[in-house]
């Protein structure tokens, strides 16, 4: 791996921001997540309907979501870890560390004796999601201009959760004709291999931060001082500040719904007697619309607003959980998908963006990383409210509607509070100087 780049002079040319100027690197950025966005994939199809195999009694809710839970947990935690290493080491380093976290997960799965190894399993997915996924966001909008970051945001999310429900769907059918434990070896190792290969190439972004700062050079002191501590910007971030508040607890209702999606969306499908192929295809459809959207939703939100689309994304996706569970064949669910697949591309990256319009520079990756501490806690929180809501009414059409009502009022609550985050949508110029022109 390369050696980390001096901190360059404020007149250095050589690190300009903008996607076009940067585009090898960038696109080099875009594989990695696409290759993250698998790794996540390709067992959220898969392991739940069969997690009977592993030793999951039926109606065991609680017991089946702590696969996510663990995931959550460290996920959640080791974001706020590895914002701040990013920040002190290197982007690429952290993402390696990713990499290398992610080689047991196969072999945890394959050699799985019960329910407890996948735990395990989603422990080092977690570890691997929180040091891959979160470098790739930060060096995309280390790069981009802030007139693109809800672009490069946009295409950072769209390329890993198209991967996402194509890991799901390609691994669905390789399980149903190898069988779960083979098609996860097989579909993993190639996956980590590709990944690790990639990573040679790939140039660490610390010298962007360092020329974007510099040209930013703020007049006078501010609560946004660089050297804010790391405790001060965490507190800040979840409590202190309304509107990082309330960006927070968006990211917390999203990821409770896309643990409905991961864990019980399967069980409950398989109970309406639906194959692990056509399982495969709604929840991967709802991911592919999800990543795919995500195309154009960030640069709407850089030419709108990021407020107007995060809103709108929480109604919609209140409405695709309350369709599903009013549903009754494939065709109804697939249309439910799509719609909670276009409500999650809508809010999701717009969420990320508005973080990143308001975090100064150099504690930018320490901001992100809060955010998303409290964003994929959401999943370990989600498991334990909707395992106790599934296992206490012994079905999981009732853990469908309260996620479709706490969505509803997480979307209320931002809508009410937060303040647009987009500069130029607020009126403010642009800075001079340091931002090439992109595509």
């Amino acid at each position: 791996m390369s050696a980390e780049p001096s901190a360059p002079a404020a007149t250095d040319v050589s690190h300009p921001r903008g996607i076009r100027v940067n585009l090898a690197q960038f696109t080099l950025q875009t594989v990695q997540v696409f290759f993250v966005g698998l790794t996540l994939g390709m067992e959220r199809t898969v392991l739940p309907p069969l997690s009977g195999e592993f030793g999951v009694a039926k109606g065991a809710y609680l017991f089946l979501v702590s696969s996510v839970f663990s995931f959550g947990l460290v996920k959640g935690a080791l974001n706020v870890v590895a914002g701040g290493l990013a920040d002190r080491i290197g982007r690429k380093k952290v993402l390696l560390l990713g990499w290398l976290a992610g080689l047991p997960i196969p072999l945890l799965i394959f050699f799985a004796a019960n329910w407890w190894w996948i735990v395990a399993a989603n422990v080092f997915l977690g570890i691997n999601q929180a040091c891959a996924w979160t470098m790739t966001v930060t060096m995309h909008v280390d790069v981009a201009g802030s007139h693109q970051r809800g672009l490069a945001i946009g295409i950072d999310e769209a390329a890993g959760y198209a991967a996402v429900g194509m890991g799901g769907l390609g691994a669905s059918y390789l399980a149903a004709q190898y069988g779960p434990r083979w098609a996860l070896l097989a579909f993993g190792f190639l996956v980590l291999a590709l990944a690790l290969t990639v990573l040679i190439w790939v140039r660490d972004t610390l010298a962007w931060v360092q020329v974007e700062h510099k040209q930013m050079n703020p007049v006078q002191p501010s609560p946004d001082d660089d050297g804010a501590r790391w405790h001060d910007i965490f507190l800040r971030v979840s409590f202190r500040d309304p509107t990082y508040r309330a960006l927070c607890q968006g990211g917390v209702a999203n990821k409770i719904a896309d643990t409905l999606v991961w864990v019980l969306f399967p069980v409950y499908f398989r109970a309406r007697h639906l194959g692990l192929v056509e399982i495969g295809w709604i929840t991967g459809f709802y991911a592919m619309v999800w990543g795919g959207s995500q195309l154009w939703t960030g640069h709407l939100a850089d030419r709108i607003g990021r407020k107007p689309p995060i809103v709108t994304g929480f109604a919609l996706l209140a409405v695709g959980i309350a369709v599903t569970a009013m549903g009754h064949d494939l065709a109804w669910w697939l249309t439910a998908a799509a719609i909670m697949g276009l409500g999650m591309a809508l809010l999701y990256p717009n969420l990320i963006a508005a973080m990143a319009d308001l975090a100064p520079p150099l504690w930018r990756g320490r901001a992100l990383g809060t955010y998303r501490y409290w964003r994929d806690t959401g999943y370990a929180i989600g498991a334990l409210l909707l395992g106790v809501v599934a296992q206490g009414s012994g079905g999981v059409v009732p853990a469908m509607w309260v996620t479709a009502a706490l969505v509803a009022g997480s979307g209320l609550w931002i809508a009410l509070v937060v303040r647009e985050s987009h500069r130029h949508r607020r009126g403010v110029p642009r800075a001079a100087g340091g931002e090439a022109d992109g595509g």
